[in-house]
């Protein structure tokens, strides 16, 4: 698998002139009682894609890491300090509109502090084998099969 990952660097999609976001997500994962359970995040009404499902994270800033920009994010999204773990995947999406992201999924199970919905519409815990339940932003709907599949956390 880490052959598979490559390293996505800021440039000029060919599609378009817009430049490649970088953006980082996280799987916060628990033990629920009959399954493992991650974290679920739903956009507000008034933001893009109003109301879509989508794991925790944000666009990476210069000069930062990934996991650093995880780490800021999570702390300013859900007020939680979190040990960034692994890089489970890596996607390359390009929207309808043009614009292209890169996304780094990366594993979080340990974390200090009480989540709080800073930004949230909802949040909610799921088991991974029920997120195609949900509308999830359209650059997650790989990830999301993979994961309820049983896929990349084993």
């Amino acid at each position: 698998m880490k052959d598979q990952i490559r390293k996505l660097e800021p440039h000029l999609d060919d599609a378009s002139t817009r430049p490649l976001r970088l953006v980082v997500a996280a799987l916060i994962l628990r033990t629920g009682l009959s399954a493992t359970e991650v974290l679920i995040c739903q956009r507000k009404p008034d933001q893009p894609m109003s109301l879509k499902w989508e794991f925790p994270g944000g666009k990476i800033e210069p000069g930062e890491s990934s996991e650093a920009a995880l780490a800021r994010e999570l702390n300013e999204e859900l007020g939680i300090n979190a040990k960034i773990g692994r890089r489970v995947a890596q996607v390359r999406h390009t929207y309808r509109n043009g614009g292209a992201i890169g996304l780094e999924f990366f594993v979080v199970d340990e974390f200090d502090g009480t989540l709080e919905n800073k930004i949230f519409n909802d949040m909610r815990w799921t088991p991974l084998s029920a997120l195609p339940d949900y509308d999830f932003l359209a650059a997650d709907l790989g990830l999301i099969r993979d994961l309820s599949d049983g896929k990349l956390l084993g």
